[in-house]
């Protein structure tokens, strides 16, 4: 499979990412209004992402994809979104920051060629593989789709957990989860696919036991 794209050999990335760079750049004050504060699983989920890897996530808010670029903000994340984000008003966004175009009622193959292309251009994708925000805090069992990303691309999948604040003077807290290589998993190949429901429950869990990092708050505002 070809990496990249022919857009991305026409256009040299430091035009390509203007938007997305400028408003990162001007998106300062949302550092101090979210006051992000980061843990960690492990001294492996320390080190920098570096090269293709998907990163997952829960979704309680609608704001959960401007926390996530602050979280990790070294590097351009390219969200996974319904392509009727890109026929609205706001199209023009959604194309500035890169976001990848899915059809969630018709997910093919060409899809995940498509998202399997920006990951082994060395990209990092990031998604919320439930598909929906959950602002109620009910759970949906993550879409299987992920894992057969990360296993055609060779490239690992980064958990993440982020905490819904109950109040605006809480820290927003994000865990951040070791890279769980899916090949790796099954000595380089493929995973059989009557796996890949399993493999897909066991990164849910995944997520609980990120959440289970975080210390309890307690009564002073923190």
């Amino acid at each position: 499979m070809e990496k990249g794209n022919a857009y991305k050999k026409k256009c040299p990335i430091s035009y390509r990412y203007l938007f997305f760079d400028f408003v990162k750049l001007t998106a300062i004050p949302g550092l101090l209004w979210f006051r992000i504060k980061k843990i960690y699983e492990n001294d492996a989920a320390k080190k920098r992402i570096k090269g293709g890897a998907l990163l997952i996530s829960n979704h309680s808010t609608f704001y959960d994809p401007v926390i996530l670029m602050i979280s990790i903000w070294y590097r351009r994340h390219h969200f996974i979104c319904t392509k009727d984000f890109f026929e609205g008003k706001v199209r023009l966004l959604f194309k500035g920051f890169h976001c990848i175009p899915i059809n969630k009622q018709s997910f093919g193959m060409d899809s995940f060629r498509v998202i399997v292309e920006h990951l082994q251009a060395g990209e990092l994708v990031s998604m919320f593989p439930e598909g929906r925000v959950n602002v109620e805090g009910e759970k949906d069992p993550y879409k299987s789709g992920m894992v057969m990303m990360s296993a055609m691309s060779g490239k690992p999948i980064i958990p993440v957990y982020m905490e819904r604040r109950e109040h605006w003077y809480h820290t927003t807290r994000v865990v951040i989860g070791e890279p769980v290589d899916i090949r790796g998993m099954y000595g380089g190949k493929m995973p059989p696919l009557k796996k890949i429901d399993e493999i897909a429950a066991l990164l849910q869990e995944k997520e609980d036991e990120l959440k289970g990092l975080l210390p309890a708050r307690g009564r002073a505002r923190s």
